[in-house]
This record gives C-alpha cells, sequence and structure tokens, in this order.
C-alpha cells in the first residue's frame, strides 16, 4: 500500500512529524514500512511555463520552435519535438541549469542551428513511470489542464513534493489497504483525532429507484448491493490534483468519473464500479453466479468463459462485471456517457479469489475483496462518489439509494484483564495507560474491575482473541519499551549424539577414501531376503506388497549393493567403490516389532589405483578392503580391540573371506564374493564387507589423550620368519607384541614370500619392529634382551625360524 504523505495530513494532522520519523513510528507499531519516496528528489529548477508561439523548426520537419514565458521577464525560446505542443499551454519547463532524473543537467543548445534555452518537459521525463501516465499526455508533453502562474513551481502543482510510503502489510492489516484505514492507524500511533470525510449529496427530485432495480440470487456471495445513479455527467479529464494523487498511488488516470471511483477505493477501501446507465440494456441489475460456458469480455478486451464458480453482475439476462474484479466492456464508461450507474457491494472474499485466480486477473479491487472490506462503508463509499460526481464531472444525483441488504452484522467483543495483559508482556502498565491504547484506536470498551470488554470495529476484523487485544496494547505501548528477561531455568546447547557424531565420522571417512554412498530399499525380495545375512532371523513379508521383488523386509545391505555395482558394470563404469550405510530388520522372539539395526556394507571392484604418468596402476584387492577397515577402526579407536579371522562364509571366496572380530564378539565380514556368485551376476572380481554398525558405534572407547612429540629415538629391527603355509601372519603378530613387552611400540609386516626357493608347505613372512622408551634412550642391550623373547615366542608357537 502507498500512501501519500500529504494525502494523509488531510485526516491527521502530522505537523512537526515528517515523512521519515513517521515510517520509523509506524514501522514500530507493527506495521513495516519498506520505504519512503521522495517523488520530485534529485530535480530542481522545473517550472510552470505558457508557451506564447509555437511554428515548425525551419530547419526540422519533427521540431517545433516555441516562445516560452517561463515568469522571469523576457520569453525564452525553447525547441520541442513533442507532436501535442501548441501555442497557449501551460507546461512544465525545465529552465537552462535544470537538473533532472539521473542528474541529467540542462544547458544552452542549438538545434538545427536554433538556439534552445530549456526544455519542455513531459511526465516520464520527470521521473514518472510510463504506466502511470494518462493515454492523453503518454506520447508527448504534460499540459496543465488549469490556469497556472508562469514561473510558478512545477513540481507542486504536479505533488512531486510529496513523500510516499509504501507499507508492507500482512493479510490480516487489511484494514490499511486504505487512506482512512491508515489515517486510524496513525492518528492512534500520534495520540491524535481523524478527521473524516463527511459526504453531502445534493439530490434531485427524480427517484433512483425509477430507473434501477437491484436483485441478488446469491445472498452468501453478495449479502449487500448499494447503487446509486448519477445523471448529466460530463466525462472529461480529472483535475489535476486527483491525477497526481491516483499516480503517487500507482494508479493511471483515465478521466473523471473512473478516477473517482479509483479514488474511492484508495479513500475508503471500498471498490466501486461505475457502469454507463445508457449501455446497460436494461433497468435491473441482478447479482447471480454464472452459468457453466457463460461468456464475458472484460475491460481489457478479453472474452472470459464462467463457469458456477463465478459471480456476475448481470443486466437481468447478460454479465456486465465478473463480480468484484474487473467490468464488462458492454456498459464501459466512455467519452459520451451521460448516465453513470454507481455499483458499491460487499462480496464474499473466497468467491472473489476464485474469479480472480481462474482468470489470472489480479485488481485493486479483488485485492481487498479478498482479505476483507470494512462493511460499515459501503453505503458513505457510493455517497463520497456520488458528491464527487457533482463537483468534478457536473452530474445530477437522483434521490434515494436502490439497495439489497442481507448482511448481519454481529458485533465481536472480546474481554481481556489487566493481569493477563501485563503477564503475557512482561510489563507493569496501568489500567489508565491500557484504557488510552483503546481510546486511540478508536475501540468501544467497557471496563469492569480491571477486565476489559472491548467490542472491535468492523474495520478491524483481525480482533478476534484475547491475544489480538494483548498485541495491540503492546505494539502502541512500544515494544521497545516491553523489558528484556533472559529464559530462566537451565538450557543445555543442542549437539549430535555420541552415536550420531560417530556415524557422521563413518561416513566422512568412507567418502574420505574415495567411496560414494549408495542408498537402496529397504524391501527385497524372498531369493535375496537371507543371503550375507550376519543373523539368522525370520523374514518380515508385507501384508500388501507392490511387488514380489519388494515383499520383505532385508536382512542385509550387499544383496542390493552388488545390484549397484552390476548396475554401473553394465554401464562401462569399470571401476565401483561404494557404501551404504542402513537399517536391517531382526525379529526377536516374544516383540511384535522388529529390531532396526543400522548395517555398514562396502563393495568395490575394478581399479583402486588408475593409472598415471608417474603412479602405479593397482587394482582392488582383499587387502585394500580390509586396510579400509583398519584406518576406519583407528578413526574410531579400535583398531586394537579387532581382528580378523580367516572364515567361510557362505556365498564369499573360501579362501579370500575374513570375519571381523569387536572384542571376541564376531560383528561382520570382509572378502572377495564368490566366483560363482560373480559371474551369475555378471561382476568382475568384487569385494565387500558388511558389519553390525550398531556394535562399531556403541562400543566404548577411551578418551582420547595426546603426547607430547618423542625426544628419544626408536630402534627398529626386521625379522623374516619361515613357518608353515598355514600360519596365519596375524597370529604371529599378536604373539610378537605380547612377548614384545612394554618396549615394543610397533609391528608390521612388510613382506610375504613363496617360490622356489622355499621348500613347499613353507612361506616367509618379514615383520618390522620397533622398540621405543618415550623416557630414555634404549641401549643395544635391552633391545637385544627383549627381541629375543620375541623370536623365541614365535619358535615355541609356530615352530618359526629365522630366513637365512
Amino acid at each position: 500500500m502507498f500512501v501519500s504523505y500529504k494525502w494523509l495530513q488531510e485526516y491527521v494532522d502530522l505537523t512537526g512529524v515528517s515523512a521519515e520519523e513517521l515510517a520509523e513510528m509506524i514501522t514500530r507499531s507493527g506495521i513495516e514500512v519498506e520505504g519512503v519516496d521522495h517523488l520530485g528528489e534529485g530535480i530542481s529548477g522545473i517550472v510552470v511555463g505558457h508557451v506564447l508561439e509555437c511554428e515548425q523548426h525551419p530547419n526540422a520537419d519533427k521540431l517545433n520552435k516555441c516562445l516560452v514565458d517561463i515568469g522571469e521577464g523576457e520569453p525564452v525560446q525553447i525547441i520541442c519535438g513533442a507532436p501535442n505542443v501548441a501555442k497557449g499551454q501551460k507546461v512544465v519547463v525545465a529552465k537552462v541549469g535544470a537538473v533532472l532524473p539521473g542528474n541529467f543537467k540542462i544547458k544552452k543548445a542549438k538545434l538545427r542551428g536554433e538556439e534552445s534555452n530549456g526544455m519542455i518537459c513531459s511526465l516520464q521525463e520527470l521521473g514518472i513511470e510510463s504506466k502511470l501516465v494518462s493515454k492523453e499526455y503518454a506520447e508527448g508533453i504534460f499540459v496543465f489542464p488549469h490556469d497556472v502562474e508562469p514561473g510558478t513551481d512545477a513540481l507542486a502543482q504536479l505533488n512531486l513534493d510529496d513523500r510516499v510510503l509504501e507499507l508492507g502489510l500482512t493479510p490480516n492489516r487489511a484494514d490499511c489497504l486504505s487512506m482512512l484505514g491508515v489515517a486510524y492507524e496513525v492518528a492512534a500511533i500520534l495520540g491524535k483525532d481523524v478527521k473524516l470525510p463527511e459526504p453531502k449529496v445534493t439530490t434531485s427530485t427524480e427517484k433512483a429507484e425509477d430507473y434501477i432495480s437491484i436483485s441478488v440470487e446469491a445472498n452468501e456471495d453478495n449479502p449487500l448491493y448499494v447503487a446509486r445513479v448519477v445523471k448529466d455527467v460530463k466525462i472529461g479529464p480529472s483535475p489535476l490534483w486527483l491525477q497526481t494523487r491516483l499516480m503517487a498511488e500507482g494508479i493511471r488516470p483515465h478521466n473523471n468519473v473512473v478516477d473517482i471511483t479509483n479514488y474511492i477505493l484508495l479513500e475508503y477501501g471500498q471498490p466501486l464500479h461505475a457502469f454507463d446507465y445508457d449501455r446497460l440494456g436494461s433497468k435491473e441489475i441482478l447479482v447471480r453466479r454464472a452459468k457453466d460456458g457463460e461468456k464475458i469480455t472484460t475491460l481489457d478486451d478479453a472474452e472470459r468463459t464462467l463457469t458456477t464458480d463465478h459471480l456476475v453482475i448481470t443486466n437481468g439476462t447478460v454479465p456486465v462485471a465478473l463480480a468484484g474484479v474487473m467490468g464488462g466492456a458492454n456498459s464501459e464508461v466512455k467519452n459520451d456517457t451521460t448516465t453513470v450507474l454507481i455499483e458499491s457491494a460487499y462480496f464474499a472474499g473466497s468467491t472473489i479469489r476464485k474469479s480472480s485466480k481462474d482468470h489470472g486477473l489480479r485488481s485493486e479491487a479483488s485485492a481487498r475483496f479478498e482479505k476483507g472490506i470494512d462493511p460499515n462503508r459501503t453505503r458513505e463509499a457510493a455517497d463520497r462518489a456520488a458528491e464527487l460526481m457533482v463537483e468534478l464531472a457536473g452530474g445530477v444525483v437522483l434521490d434515494g439509494v436502490v439497495a439489497v441488504d442481507t448482511l448481519e452484522l454481529q458485533p465481536v467483543t472480546v474481554s481481556v484483564s489487566l493481569e493477563r495483559i501485563n503477564k503475557v508482556l512482561g510489563t507493569e502498565i496501568t489500567i489508565d495507560k491500557v484504557e488510552e491504547i483503546f481510546t486511540n484506536l478508536k475501540f468501544s470498551y467497557t471496563v469492569d474491575n480491571d477486565l476489559f470488554h472491548v467490542t472491535a470495529p468492523t474495520r478491524r476484523p483481525d480482533i478476534t482473541i484475547e491475544e489480538d487485544l494483548i498485541e495491540e496494547v503492546a505494539r502502541l505501548y512500544g515494544y521497545d519499551e516491553l523489558p528484556t528477561t533472559l529464559p530462566v531455568g537451565e538450557s543445555n546447547p543442542g549437539r549430535l549424539t555420541d552415536y550420531q557424531a560417530k556415524r557422521r565420522l563413518v561416513r566422512r571417512y568412507l567418502e574420505g577414501v574415495g567411496l560414494y554412498q549408495s542408498i537402496t530399499y529397504s524391501l527385497t525380495s524372498a531369493e535375496k531376503v537371507s543371503k550375507y545375512a550376519l543373523e539368522t532371523s525370520q523374514p518380515i513379508r508385507l501384508a500388501m506388497p507392490m511387488s514380489e521383488e519388494r515383499s520383505l523386509l532385508r536382512l542385509s545391505l550387499l544383496p542390493h549393493l552388488l545390484e549397484v555395482v552390476s548396475h554401473n558394470l553394465a554401464r562401462q563404469i569399470d571401476s565401483v567403490a561404494t557404501y551404504e550405510t542402513s537399517s536391517v530388520f531382526i525379529t526377536k522372539p516374544n516383540q511384535d516389532l522388529p529390531e532396526e539395526k543400522e548395517h555398514l556394507a562396502i563393495a568395490t571392484t575394478g581399479s583402486w589405483l588408475s593409472p598415471t604418468w608417474q603412479g602405479e596402476k593397482k587394482a582392488v584387492d582383499f587387502y585394500v578392503v580390509k586396510g579400509i577397515l583398519e584406518g576406519l577402526f583407528e578413526k574410531l579407536g579400535l583398531e586394537s580391540r579387532i581382528s580378523f579371522l580367516q572364515a567361510r562364509v557362505e556365498g564369499m571366496h573360501p579362501g579370500r573371506t575374513a570375519i571381523v572380530v569387536l572384542d571376541n564378539k564376531e560383528i561382520g565380514f570382509v572378502g572377495q564374493i564368490h566366483p560363482n556368485v560373480q559371474k551369475d551376476l555378471d561382476l568382475s572380481p568384487t569385494y565387500v564387507v558388511e558389519l553390525s554398525l550398531k556394535d562399531v558405534l556403541e562400543a566404548d572407547v577411551d578418551e582420547i589423550l595426546y603426547q607430547p612429540i618423542p625426544r628419544f629415538p626408536s630402534m627398529t629391527r626386521d625379522i623374516a620368519l619361515v613357518v608353515d603355509s598355514n600360519v596365519a601372519a596375524g597370529d604371529m603378530k599378536q604373539v610378537i607384541i605380547e612377548a614384545g613387552g612394554k618396549l615394543l611400540r610397533d609391528v608390521t609386516i612388510f613382506d610375504l614370500y613363496e617360490g622356489e626357493r622355499m621348500e613347499p608347505g613353507k612361506k616367509s613372512v618379514a615383520y618390522s619392529i620397533k622398540y621405543f622408551d618415550p623416557e630414555r634412550t634404549l641401549t643395544e642391550e635391552e633391545v637385544t634382551k627383549a627381541h629375543e623373547k620375541v623370536l623365541k615366542a614365535v619358535s615355541d608357537k609356530f615352530d618359526a625360524t629365522l630366513r637365512s
């Protein structure tokens, strides 16, 4: 809603309050002022000029040489190219030295050999948008419609010395979609009175009811319809004050009758429509729902097909207006109109919203009807329009108002206590202050033992409950006056649980090492449901599955993750590394609902390292996938509690599979898919993991302790042990750790050899063993003693010998 500061002063005394100060006050009271527009900002040197002479430029067909009186003694010569410039006009002149929008400065110039001392301006050149300029002046200069003294300030004449406040209204404050509504709001803020217009209509002896009758079929959609008839109107331009007010509010002037209806819409918030009475084609107005397929051509010359959802104004037979949205072209006020029928009505917002939406017609009128108007202004608005048509169009108002009124207005009374107000706001507002606020708001009220009984005016339909009254008190008392307090009591800052934080760590780690996350269905088929399951469980069948392929809740993530790998390989993506963390569903005895247990699954195939100009090509193998797991367990602080034991798992390669054990509890497996399964799924060698992620994340870990960088050196011994081929290197590593004692810090396997120089049934496994004491430098004797214990332990346990 645009609000003219000068226009607002007609209703409320704004003495001593600037437009900017008023904008701040309105914003603080709860209605945001999005900006204050200085209409003539940056413009200077603009005066009224009188064109004394106008003749064609001697050297240009489309230019005119004008002699213009600008109130400074001698007239000045101005060259003008506007097609509508003529002798005798009062025009807008930018003098030499004047500044126009965009910091455009006017200088003396010669145009085709003739001197030009200034510029005759169009409204667009003064910063007014083209869409707001009346069609009469859209293609040329502006001509004052009345006598104005040359040399006077043209900006003042054009109302460009005004300030316009742009209100950002919320849907509940539709009362401020009018100048009177804003006036009530401003008066309440300032504690001033509102000066309301008092329409005085002088009527003829002719009766309006002899000219028109009103009937309404759709009473719920239109409970109130008021009509007045004005004869002998003379259609012409509106006075300049009316045109400039409409332009300041973003509405284009048309003619005096149409401009009056738009003016009343802005002033009262009551949309009006003016029909050409002689073009109605009857003496009847019938308001009804449209018939399916019925058509109307609206004022924008578009033919529209109607349905029974739309409300129309008819002449008893055919529609002459789409109610509350737009009039019909068949009853439009034109230059030859002499008798006008003024429509002022109250329409149901939902019906108007439906019509507006269906036809893509969003008008100033429909916006107000949708949000709700004040029905108590409907009759007064018609009177005010009739009064202005007498004043500005020379009309004669016929006696009486023709109306249909089935509207039942029930006063809304809301009660709130002083104690409740102060409790909600945390204030100590006195009863006198609350009375002052309700008085300033022009709310009728009574007080009974600190209990206020407030009757909401019809212009404020948003007042329905006690919280609405408390809000009114708060905003006019001043939000910045409300005491600032902090919440009382303990509060916990939001954070992830330990489980959630660890799960996030797992995902970030896996993506960091190069795996992509997959999300697969939780539903599977009977053929796949038990494959690779870590626990034996009775599958859960859906009561109404969409298909047999998605009929059971899964027990393992791997079957579908292998489908992901197969899908990618079929599309020439030969290297795949993906993971999924999601739930499997385990049934428990004597439980109605299954346990959702979170698992982690990994599937990789193809190259782990792609060949580069200086890098090696590395295919995915068992040790790559096992290394991923070892890195993950290290991240989680579980590496010392995890062991990998060679095992057989159904569907897995018999020699390249290990179970994963955490604290002596089997939690999953890692290895290669069985060659037969790979063949069935058309896979290349594929290595997988499935773990009970829940067991991993719920495992207690010690707090991480940071230690300083060691000051003392470590000592490293490498050994190559020859053992039977069936001895697991991991088992030997564990024995070495146990035998090395407190001085042994790290054991790493760095070589495995089985070949020609090794006797059958034997293999060589090489270990690098690091000894270290953080408190001192170790001696050769100490390291040798510890190392001998290691060699003795592996010899006793595995019959291991040092490789020569």
